[in-house]
């Protein structure tokens, strides 16, 4: 694997949509209709806010891979990824309309959201862009598995780290888990992935992946790192939307990593972006510029204490010791 600071950069290959939010009362049941108070679209898709996150959150060099309708949907994206000061490979295709996602939001912040793929569905293996000037390649699974699985293959035969934010929840082959370097879940992907529900810790072990991060919501984040455990408890935030929180976690995360910090030091920055990023509405406008980050570092409050945050995960609450299962 190449080591952190030899190249500069992170390389995200992933999903771009248009994000149509309708803000109510509450998320409806089904079979429910709710009277919403409010809409708006905002620039969004997993690959894409993540890549915002990375530049403009953790302030590093980043490129990404997408793919985008010739519509008039495709325009509010570009610019979104232009203006954080990401370099742009586009596959533009007349098959399909650019992606888009609805979402409902509701006062507390929970969402429900729905996504057609369009574009996103017609990325190849074969449209991935050289791997110059980067450490990491970062992915989802918003986009074809095959092509993920291909880009993950030529990425570790590069000597790039390849992380992978196994989201939406879906079962994943081996021979992908195998090109992973660092696997990044919530608790619902984690189950999936493992099999293990309720149970952190035993869920973690059952994977055999080199590194894997959990995060764990208004709770925070655990880790397992080598042959350590980490918890970072979430910074306290009042929280307007959650809508790209995950994906500004995962940003930031990498971006650090690409800067060479140590590894629970990039938990503590992740942590903090993806919390001021519930502040704000939008996936994209939510996330936060690098000195907003290290003024929440400098200035904030954990949500919740270490030793329960080990309780739930079923940690060892000692910072910095080996990994007893």
């Amino acid at each position: 694997m190449t080591r952190p600071g030899e190249r500069g950069g992170v390389l995200v290959a992933g999903s771009a949509n248009l994000d149509f939010v309708i803000r109510a009362g509450h998320v409806p049941a089904p079979g429910e209709t709710v009277l919403g108070r409010g809409f708006d679209t905002f620039p969004g898709g997993k690959g894409a806010n993540q890549a915002v996150a990375c530049a403009r959150g953790g302030g590093v060099a980043t490129r990404m891979l997408l793919a985008l309708g010739e519509d008039a949907f495709a325009a509010p994206i570009e610019a979104s990824l232009r203006a954080a000061g990401v370099a742009t490979t586009v596959v533009r295709t007349r098959e399909q309309p650019t992606g888009v996602a609805f979402i409902c939001l509701s006062d507390t912040a929970e969402n429900a959201i729905t996504v057609a793929p369009g574009a996103n569905s017609l990325l190849r293996p074969a449209d991935l862009p050289p791997f110059d000037d980067t450490t990491h390649l970062l992915l989802q699974l918003e986009t074809p598995l095959d092509s993920v699985a291909a880009w993950a293959r030529a990425a570790r035969a590069a000597g790039v780290a390849v992380v992978l934010n196994a989201a939406p929840a879906q079962c994943l082959p081996a021979d992908l888990l195998r090109e992973v370097d660092l696997l990044i879940v919530n608790e619902g992907e984690l189950a999936r992935l493992s099999g293990v529900e309720g149970d952190v810790a035993a869920a973690i072990d059952a994977l055999a992946v080199p590194d894997i991060v959990v995060t764990l919501g208004a709770r925070g984040c655990c880790a397992r790192i080598g042959g350590q455990r980490l918890l970072q408890p979430a910074f306290s935030v009042q929280a307007l939307d959650t809508t790209g929180a995950g994906d500004t976690f995962c940003g930031t995360l990498v971006a650090e990593l690409s800067r060479r910090q140590p590894f629970a030091a990039a938990l503590r920055y992740a942590c903090a972006a993806s919390a001021l990023a519930c502040e704000r509405l939008g996936a994209q406008a939510g996330v936060p510029s690098r000195a907003e980050v290290e003024r929440l570092l400098r200035d904030g409050h954990p949500a919740t204490t270490r030793d329960a945050l080990a309780a739930w995960c079923g940690f060892d609450p000692t910072p910095g010791q080996p990994l007893t299962p």
